[in-house]
């Protein structure tokens, strides 16, 4: 357990989130690249909508008005994004959801029963995944939001 301690930091990011519309605070994993520099990599999928992807390089430093690690600006990105979905149809199970992306590896963190967040790795074609978001999306079964596309994932929204 000692190595774990030693390769990750839990911290601090504060933003504006356009899902919540508000000032929210949110804790995440991240692994130290360089700690002297206050270099890290993001390990958790964020749920409220920073301009942050799992895998993207980053500046934190200590805050003492919060007394720890705190996020100050994304160094690196890793041209992975995150999509945010909101289950809107009733007693509508969010694990076949889930599920199905997983099959074409996109990975997802559930927050709730109604809400998870999803990780579009870079190597994902993002237009198959958006035809399927917007199917469910036009069945009234969910809503999402797009809070960090890559580049490389708008450019293949962009050629469809």
């Amino acid at each position: 357990m000692t190595e774990t301690k030693e390769k990750y930091e839990k911290i601090l990011f504060k933003y504006h989130s356009n899902v919540l519309d508000e000032l929210t605070v949110e804790t995440m994993w991240a692994e130290i690249i360089d700690k002297d520099n206050g270099i890290y990599k993001l390990d958790n999928i964020p749920f409220y909508g920073p301009q942050i992807a799992t895998d993207d390089e980053f500046y934190a430093e200590f805050d003492e008005s919060e007394k720890m690690l705190t996020y100050k600006k994304t160094t690196k990105h890793s041209g992975n994004s995150i999509v945010l979905v909101i289950i809107t149809k009733k007693g509508f199970d969010k694990e076949i959801i889930r599920n199905r992306f997983k099959e074409l590896d996109c990975e997802s963190e559930g927050l709730n029963d109604i809400y998870f967040s999803m990780e579009i790795v870079k190597k994902v074609n993002y237009s198959g995944i958006r035809k399927i978001l917007d199917e469910y999306e036009n069945d009234g079964i969910i809503e999402f939001a797009e809070p960090c596309l890559s580049d490389k994932h708008r450019a293949e929204l962009k050629n469809n």
